[in-house]
């Protein structure tokens, strides 16, 4: 990914900038690792108190928590609130809680400036521990066995859409299942039995489980904006008369494999060759403006923008297929890369031939070019849903501990591209 640390506008940057439009020279900024160390923003200087209301079934009835934030000598996109507020996007909202209550209060001191990502979106991986660790005493307080408690009081599948008791909505998933395929593949019912097995001869097993949940695709302009530009992202796609094609996208690529994963989805829409649409990004006097590649936003965004300015590329190019196969184009069926008569299969024309009918061979009235652009702006955000266990052994006399077995299941939606995934 970004990495946080690089978002925020570092005086070295300005002060370079400045010196080299005044100079008229280029100019070079080294930093050595003590500067990097001193000044660069941070995280994670976070300190919770919360508690939970519980009924003695184990249904969670309610959540109050604070939140204190060490902010440092300012904040590092000079939004205060953000740190602290952003922890209830994420925080509970996998858990079918009627009411929430959360304080917070973020402090300045003598550090650099806080509030960034660092291997996580920052809030998300703080609330995450806050909430699995409420979780889990809650859990042991009650006595209950921990997965049957997160199990009974996760939302549940006929409940989405999903409003959290903050007010956010979780449009799909299936938060059950991924817990029980988990607990499946670490072998939970049968764990349980070795641990008491292996206390009786002295060893000390454990079993961790977390869940999560955290507000990603960052989008949905009507409740956010980055300096009052609105969070889109755009796509422009253009059909050479050779049926290849070019895709310029507002995202840029940081080594997550863009330039496969939006030519799979324009050649999914189109059916053109992967290898015959280079993808172009990052330079932009070329490319449409977008609002960049972090919180796992640039396919949820710029891939939709991407899907949406090849479904216009194709709707033109029905037309130009009714007109090549002469017949109205309410006659005109597509199928993956070619376009056919309604009752005639065998009679039809691929998307390359409409390409180039796109520049010398089109019906009157429609323009030449096989083109368009396509702004995204989502309605919501996405919201993954993972489940993580973990066994260890701890030694009773020295307190080492090692990890023996650990499982991952995350539910990240469509993969559009599996090999890049893993």
């Amino acid at each position: 990914g970004g990495f946080g640390n690089k978002v925020p506008v570092y005086p070295g940057y300005v002060c370079s900038i400045l010196c080299s439009i005044l100079l008229a020279r280029p100019v070079k900024w080294i930093e050595d690792k003590t500067g990097n160390l001193i000044s660069t923003h941070y995280a994670r200087d976070i300190y919770y108190k919360g508690e939970l209301a519980l009924r003695k079934d184990g249904k969670i009835l309610g959540v109050r928590f604070h939140c204190d934030s060490d902010n440092g000598s300012s904040f590092s996109d000079a939004q205060p609130t953000k740190f602290k507020i952003g922890l209830i996007h994420s925080a509970f909202s996998a858990y079918d809680i009627p009411f929430g209550y959360m304080t917070a209060q973020g402090h300045y001191t003598n550090k650099a400036p806080g509030g960034v990502a660092y291997r996580c979106s920052f809030r998300v991986t703080e609330a995450m521990f806050f909430q699995e660790r409420a979780i889990q005493a809650a859990a042991y307080d009650l006595g209950m066995d921990q997965a049957a408690f997160r199990r009974l009081n996760l939302v549940k599948d006929h409940q989405f859409p999903f409003r959290t008791p903050y007010g956010f909505l979780l449009d799909s998933g299936q938060y059950e299942k991924c817990l029980d395929v988990g607990l499946d593949a670490i072998g939970y019912d049968e764990f349980l039995r070795e641990k008491e097995a292996a206390r009786a001869r002295g060893r000390r097993l454990g079993i961790g489980i977390s869940t999560m949940t955290e507000p990603l695709g960052a989008g949905n302009s009507r409740e956010y904006d980055i300096l009052g530009i609105k969070m889109f992202d755009a796509a422009e796609l253009r059909v050479h008369p050779s049926g290849k094609a070019i895709l310029k996208i507002g995202a840029q690529t940081q080594g997550q494999g863009h330039e496969t994963t939006f030519a799979q989805i324009v050649t999914h829409e189109l059916g053109i060759p992967a290898a015959d649409i280079p993808v172009q990004h990052g330079d932009t006097d070329n490319t449409p403006f977008g609002m960049g590649t972090y919180a796992s936003r640039s396919t949820p965004v710029a891939g939709a923008a991407t899907a949406m300015v090849a479904r216009k590329v194709r709707a033109k190019a029905r037309k130009l297929a009714a007109h090549l196969l002469e017949v109205s184009e309410e006659d005109i069926e597509w199928e993956l890369g070619r376009f056919y008569v309604r009752g005639a299969p065998n009679n039809g024309v691929s998307i390359q031939e409409c390409a180039m009918a796109a520049y010398g061979n089109m019906p009157d009235g429609l323009e030449p070019g096989l083109e368009n652009n396509a702004y995204y702006d989502p309605p919501n955000m996405t919201w993954p849903f993972a489940a993580y266990i973990v066994t260890v052994e701890v030694d009773p006399e020295t307190g080492v501990w090692d990890v023996l077995r650990m499982v991952a299941v995350d539910d990240c939606g469509v993969r559009i591209n599996p090999m890049i995934i893993e």
